[in-house]
């Protein structure tokens, strides 16, 4: 499971991080609204855990716009603000759980494991023209065909389909897929691209990888007619 922790705190965040890392969890820090906004928009995470006072984006305006982009994954708001009004405001903004620091981290992981059994098997595919991304069996589907993916190839499979279309840079994919500490290049990427490309063509996928000069990559869906 993959969670993104969107708090400016950085001590806070980096211990949350630790806690989750030590219950297995996959954990991946922003520490601006902004930054978080861009980040839960691409939809490759399980669940989102948001601060509500950041500067650049508030988490009520993350949670607002996130939403506004179709994107249903769960939302975890933490603050110190404890009245109503503002727990009625998250809730309102797109959050599906509120709560109020400091809270003690049995509750925490409590509430997480209680939204990721909410979520369950709702959220176990990605879909883009004719082709489907089975996230529990990490195949890729188009009619009648099937090719199984490597971890990796998963991985930036699920990146590219979160991203919606949008340009992504070969830096971000190789942070988003290979880790910040990596000492992978953009070779590696490259590579990877090219793996994929050749497993869509051989299902019949209408999908197609387009490389952007000096920009990235992103998806195109060819037409059917």
């Amino acid at each position: 499971m993959r969670i993104l922790i969107i708090e400016d705190e950085k001590l806070l965040a980096e211990s949350l991080k630790t806690l989750l890392e030590s219950k297995g969890f996959e954990v991946e820090l922003a520490l601006d609204g902004e930054m978080g906004k861009e980040y839960a928009e691409l939809g490759i995470y399980d669940l989102l855990i948001l601060d509500v006072m950041m500067p650049k984006l508030d988490g009520y305006q993350v949670a607002r716009q996130v939403r506004a982009e179709r994107i249903t994954t769960p939302i975890l708001m933490l603050t110190a603000k404890s009245d109503v009004e503002d727990k009625i405001m998250g809730l309102n903004a797109g959050a599906d759980y509120y709560l109020t620091k400091p809270f003690d981290s049995r509750e925490l992981l409590a509430c997480i494991n209680a939204l990721l059994r909410r979520q369950g098997d709702q959220i176990n595919e990605l879909c883009l023209g004719n082709t489907t991304l089975d996230l529990d069996t990490c195949t890729l589907i188009c009619g009648a065909k099937n090719v199984r993916l490597s971890a990796k190839e998963f991985d930036m499979m699920r990146f590219l389909l979160g991203a919606k279309k949008r340009i992504v840079s070969k830096e971000t994919i190789l942070a988003r897929v290979w880790g910040y500490d990596s000492n992978a290049v953009e070779n590696h990427v490259e590579v990877y691209i090219g793996f994929l490309r050749k497993k869509l063509q051989s299902i019949g996928s209408n999908i197609t990888i387009e490389a952007i000069r000096r920009l990235g990559y992103h998806l195109e869906v060819k037409d059917e007619c």
